[in-house]
């Protein structure tokens, strides 16, 4: 749908509380990103008055604005899953009866599911090397890479929760094969 989401777009939760604490926590995850991006907002308008009204230098506002925006797309994943706000073809789906629907939406999720399992494996382990060797930044700030790298495994595991939830709620009857009656 343009501009929007109707209530019908949301992942319904029923009554089973482990969709309802997944879908707080991707809610929660939603204010986070919304939270990042408004520092870094915050933190470029800041960056360009230093810059050109008090004509100084700035050393962290470019790298914490970066560190920023990426962590605000990766935690936030899960929340635009939840509303199922990722750009989606539903050509497919839509032209099928309800029971291929079903299948589909299974095998679709089962991947998903795959493919964000691989990346959260390969986040965490990226994330635990910088950790681990005590890597920084090579610039002046010298941020300690674990802080800005743990959005990757936290974005990717809250997402994976989410489609997880995605594929219970289906399975139990609770929510609809993407989303359509």
């Amino acid at each position: 749908m343009a501009g929007g989401h109707s209530s019908a777009a949301v992942a319904q939760t029923g009554n089973n509380p482990f969709l309802k604490v997944v879908a707080a926590l991707s809610t929660l995850a939603g204010w986070c990103s919304a939270g990042m991006i408004v520092a870094a907002v915050a933190i470029t308008c800041q960056m360009i008055f230093v810059r050109f009204v008090l004509n100084g230098s700035t050393i962290w506002q470019t790298e914490a604005v970066i560190y920023l925006v990426i962590a605000a797309t990766l935690v936030g994943l899960p929340y635009v899953q939840r509303l199922r706000g990722h750009v989606n073809v539903d050509l497919i789906p839509i032209s099928l009866a309800p029971r291929p629907r079903f299948y589909m939406a299974i095998l679709t999720s089962v991947l998903s599911i795959a493919i964000v399992s691989v990346m959260l494996f390969y986040g965490f382990d990226y994330w635990h090397f910088a950790w681990d060797r005590g890597w920084r930044s090579d610039t002046i700030w010298g941020v300690r890479l674990w802080i800005p790298y743990l959005a990757i495994p936290v974005g990717f595991g809250l997402l994976l929760l989410q489609l997880i939830a995605d594929l219970i709620a289906v399975l139990t009857g609770v929510d609809k094969p993407f989303g359509l009656e």
